[in-house]
């Protein structure tokens, strides 16, 4: 086979992400930064159990997926990484940036269950850095004897992100959490406004930001490293 017959190669979406990610603004720039959890529906015909028989005897597992809403944006040699700062260019292969020749990722998260139902096999996984409906292309279990190499450098990225920011709600904000019911709503806004998800340029205390978690919007601003819920309400009914 001629590298010009490889040049093209076209892979089947086996699977979906749900997640309470709705966008891409608040997505973990990493995955296992947080506890979130989401699931991945099978789609048929790789919704069998058959397909799944083993897995469960692996915690973690490598998810292969696209990057679906930079999948026809341009890719460059050299893009602007977070983690310095939006300031310093690498070179794309040096970075993890979404915007790549090819819209492909690469996230090892841990697997809490493998629900099989009627309708097919869905998967729990925890710490997923994943926006809701992004297409799965390939399940593989993590191999701790050969995924994790202790002596391995990091580069300009060494270290995990400590979380930067105190989260706290205003009374409005609280209010609507208690009305919920729903612990897990507030913990999940603290995990995500913890890690800034700011571009590393805005510093504005003034400025407002809107991120879409589950079915809510969360109004927040950001003053002397804090982050202040000042609002939360139901997508399309806010009050």
């Amino acid at each position: 086979m001629s590298h010009t017959d490889l040049q093209k190669t076209e892979f089947t979406v086996i699977g979906i992400v749900e997640s309470g990610f709705k966008e891409k603004f608040g997505v973990p720039r990493q995955p296992r930064l947080t506890h979130i959890r989401s699931k991945i529906r099978m789609l048929p015909p790789f919704n069998t159990p058959d397909a799944f028989e083993g897995l469960e005897q692996f915690s973690h597992i490598w998810l292969s997926f696209v990057f679906h809403q930079t999948q026809n944006t341009h890719w460059r040699p050299k893009v602007r990484p977070p983690r310095l700062g939006g300031n310093r260019k690498m070179g794309v292969f040096a970075t993890r940036s979404t915007v790549r020749p090819n819209p492909l990722g690469l996230s090892a998260v841990r697997l809490i269950a493998i629900e099989t139902l009627d309708s097919g096999v869905t998967l729990v996984v925890e710490g997923a850095d994943l926006m809701d409906n992004t297409p799965i292309i390939d399940i593989k279990p993590y191999l701790p004897f050969s995924d994790q190499i202790p002596d391995a450098t990091g580069g300009f990225a060494e270290n995990a992100p400590e979380a930067k920011l105190k989260v706290v709600f205003s009374s409005t904000a609280q209010d609507y959490l208690l009305s919920l019911g729903k612990q897990e709503i507030t913990d999940t806004i603290i995990e995500v406004l913890s890690l800034d998800p700011r571009p590393a340029y805005h510093s504005d205390p003034e400025r407002q930001y809107g991120i879409h978690l589950f079915d809510f919007n969360v109004q927040w601003r950001c003053a002397e490293n804090v982050a202040i819920v000042e609002k939360i309400s139901p997508v399309n009914h806010e009050i």
